[in-house]
C-alpha cells in the first residue's frame, strides 16, 4: 500500500482527510473528527531513522497498536518500531508497496480503535 491508496482508504471507511499541521507540509496526520486523537500519522523519512541500510526518502505509516502486537508486527517485513512516537505504543509501517492493504488495513483499525473517544469520557466540551 502506498500513501495515496492509504488516504483513499481512510477517506472512504472514515470520511476523514489528512491533516498537515507541520511547517514543512510532508506529514499528514490522520485524527478522530469528534475528539482530534491521531490515529495515524505519515511521514516521509529516510531509511536509516528505521534501522534501514539506505538513506533513500521513504512513506511511513505510525499508527498505535496494543504492546504485544507491536513485537509481532516487528517480526514482520515492513514494520518497525515507531519512529519519532513511544515505541511500546506505536509501530511505523513503510508506504512503499511491500506491505499489502490488506495487512495494514485491519492494524489502521485497530489504531482507529484505540484512540477514539471512551464513552462518558469528557472531550472538552462544558
Amino acid at each position: 500500500m502506498k500513501k495515496e491508496e492509504l488516504f483513499r482508504w481512510v477517506k472512504n471507511t472514515y470520511g476523514i482527510e489528512p491533516d498537515y499541521p507541520f511547517s514543512e507540509g510532508d506529514s499528514a496526520v490522520l485524527r478522530h473528527e469528534d475528539n482530534r486523537k491521531w490515529f495515524g500519522l505519515v511521514m516521509h523519512i529516510t531509511g536509516d531513522k528505521l534501522g534501514l541500510k539506505s538513506r533513500a526518502a521513504v512513506d511511513v505509516l505510525n499508527v498505535k497498536c496494543d504492546p504485544i502486537m507491536i513485537y509481532v508486527l516487528c517480526q514482520q517485513n515492513g514494520f518497525y518500531p515507531a519512529y519519532h512516537m513511544n515505541k511500546q505504543h506505536w509501530v511505523s509501517v513503510l508506504l512503499d508497496g511491500s506491505v499489502k492493504a490488506e495487512e495494514i488495513k485491519p492494524v489502521l483499525d485497530r489504531s482507529y480503535e484505540l484512540t477514539k473517544c471512551k464513552k462518558g469520557k469528557n472531550t472538552g466540551g462544558l
